[in-house]
């Protein structure tokens, strides 16, 4: 079993776009595995590959009886409903809060040997589909709440013992 470390609201990679995956090789196959290993240990259901510090368009995922690795990550909704459900982040610890996501998706990308994966997803797996893709893309769950619910989530970040203050 091999964790690494999580970064945390505040670190710049988590507000970075992550690179494209162009090689599927013994490194990839390597993070998956640590992505896998570090989710776990977290206790979370999804975890991006910038979460542990590694710029690259990856996550993994172990919810509603389905577990894997979706790399370059799209998805499109699937029809116009909506789910709103208290979403966390390993990233951000103590932190809950509702996020309007879509109800439907279908995902696309390739597995960690680089075949092609298509995922039809809703609940959980939409919203972790999402939410995972937002992270390779740069994007914290904060931006997706609401106003107060964003202003209450960002003061109990600053006080939290693990928040590094510049």
């Amino acid at each position: 079993m091999a964790t690494r470390p999580l970064r945390y609201f505040g670190d710049p990679i988590l507000n970075s776009a992550a690179a494209p995956v162009a090689r599927f090789d013994t490194q990839l196959a390597s993070l998956v595995r640590d992505m896998f290993d570090t989710m776990a240990a977290a206790g979370g259901v999804g975890l991006a590959a910038n979460q542990i510090g590694v710029a690259r368009r990856v996550f993994v995922f172990d919810c509603q009886g389905m577990r894997g690795a979706l790399v370059n990550p799209v998805w499109r909704p699937l029809g116009q409903a909506t789910q709103t459900g208290a979403e966390g982040c390993l990233s951000i610890p103590g932190v809950r809060a509702p996020v309007p996501r879509h109800a439907d998706v279908l995902a696309s990308g390739a597995d960690a040997d680089g075949r092609a994966v298509t995922i039809r997803a809703s609940g959980l797996l939409a919203r972790c589909i999402q939410h995972e893709t937002d992270h390779v893309d740069g994007v914290l769950f904060l931006a997706r709440m609401e106003p107060q619910d964003r202003k209450a989530a960002m003061a109990a970040i600053r006080a939290a013992d693990w928040f590094q203050r510049p």
